[in-house]
């Protein structure tokens, strides 16, 4: 394992380009997949975890070609009215979950029999909650786990449509349920109990498939989909990944004498909870130029350093904000006052137990934090905290980086245990904060 050391930063100063967003890069990898037609696509994220979505792909006989020196669009090559094929190894998904559960999805639909497996921390979270659905619809499974990795599932060309209501907001369930329901044999109805993500929806839209989404009078969503629809290859472009920003945002806010710009970033209202939280603490974050591409809103960030006070999350708030809670562990530190988080559930069974990571660490570098069983409370320094120590990242790239932001700020240098999870999302963030003036190294 290698670990960084993050030294406290006089400032960061610059426009900074980051990876296209995550979600979007593997929903528009699957869906181009099974679209008719070849979908060129451009700032699709080259990652760990979305090459496992990839690799999955080819093996199931899926043309996937990357970019040459002469551009940078990836091709996908779909297998339209075509069946997908049987892989001859077990698909390795690395430390994906999103691959995970929306391959489920997506075989489900096929006549094949595959094995998926990934590395010891996706092998602990749990995939009852996509099983249970798409085996209602007939998909069948075979685990070994307790519903975890690896499983050997096999899928069915004339599912049985299902009016599901998730248990839990989840937009990687929802995810895996529309994939699979291309393939029903009428209508398929999903109620989730909150609003989360809608990349798969919206490209879904935009690739010529008959969806609707419906918010009720009590907040749930209803989402109704036809069977048997076919796809049409389109271009698509990846906006950057909010997610990813989010860093540099908290880093740009906590460090003094900041000023950044982030162009094309995704600012989808179902993922920028954590920027109206901020904002609600007094960030200095603006949104420009804002504009639709390939059926997303996007806008160029602006981002100066802020005097931050303490907030209470609204709970509402949280599917719009899930991965975010690390970094913003990390403004709630050098805030004024309580930053107060709720309804965290979900971080629990993430790649790591993230509301203990965030503690732990928080604690380890002189933060006053106190944790229930889904709630965080975090007591900020006011623009002063310690730091001085090395983090246990827990296999998690986002407590890797939220941590390391932190170090930039910090009175004493923080270092991270393991930095190499980092590349399953986000290979370029060491490089690209040292670009803007950051002090990360080994």
């Amino acid at each position: 394992m290698t670990g960084l050391i993050s030294k406290p930063a006089a400032g960061i100063h610059g426009t900074v380009k980051i990876p296209g967003d995550k979600s979007i890069s593997h929903r528009v990898l699957m869906l181009g997949a099974l679209a008719a037609g070849e979908t060129s696509v451009t700032g699709l994220l080259e990652s760990e975890d979305i090459s496992c979505t990839a690799q999955a792909l080819m093996s199931l006989g899926v043309s996937i070609t990357p970019p040459n020196q002469q551009n940078n669009v990836w091709r996908i090559r779909g297998m339209g009215g075509k069946n997908l094929g049987t892989p001859k190894a077990p698909l390795h998904l690395g430390n994906s979950g999103t691959s995970a559960r929306l391959l489920m999805g997506l075989i489900a639909g096929y006549p094949v029999s595959a094995v998926l497996t990934g590395d010891a921390s996706l092998s602990l979270r749990p995939m009852g909650r996509v099983i249970k659905p798409l085996a209602q619809m007939g998909a069948r499974f075979e685990t070994s786990n307790g519903e975890r990795l690896p499983i050997k599932m096999t899928g069915s060309t004339n599912l049985n449509p299902v009016n599901y209501r998730l248990p839990v907001a989840s937009a990687q369930v929802k995810s895996a349920l529309l994939l699979a329901g291309l393939h029903t044999r009428g209508k398929i109805i999903i109620i989730e109990p909150q609003p989360t993500r809608d990349h798969t929806e919206r490209l879904l839209r935009l690739l010529g498939a008959d969806i609707t989404s419906e918010l009720q009078p009590d907040g749930s969503n209803i989402i109704t989909m036809e069977g048997n629809q076919p796809l049409t290859a389109k271009p698509v472009h990846v906006p950057a990944d909010p997610s990813a920003a989010a860093f540099l945002t908290v880093a740009a806010l906590i460090t003094k004498d900041s000023d950044i710009s982030i162009p094309d970033v995704l600012v989808n209202p179902l993922r920028t909870g954590l920027y109206d939280t901020l904002i609600e603490m007094g960030a200095d974050i603006s949104f420009e130029n804002r504009r639709e591409s390939s059926g997303e809103t996007v806008a160029d960030i602006r981002v100066r350093s802020s005097a931050l006070k303490g907030v209470t999350v609204p709970p509402q708030r949280v599917p719009a904000m899930i991965d975010e809670f690390p970094i913003l562990a990390i403004a709630a530190a050098f805030a004024a006052g309580e930053t107060m988080m709720s309804n965290l559930a979900e971080l629990r069974v993430k790649e790591s137990d993230r509301l203990a990571a965030i503690a732990a660490g928080l604690t380890a570098a002189g933060v006053k934090v106190a944790t229930g069983e889904n709630s965080l409370r975090v007591t900020g320094g006011n623009g002063k905290v310690r730091g001085g120590c090395t983090v246990a990242t827990q296999l998690d790239h986002r407590i890797a980086m939220s941590f390391l932001v932190m170090g930039l700020a910090a009175q004493e240098p923080v270092a991270i245990d393991n930095a190499e999870t980092i590349a399953t999302s986000f290979p370029s963030f060491a490089a690209l904060l040292n670009g803007l003036g950051a002090r990360i190294g080994v």
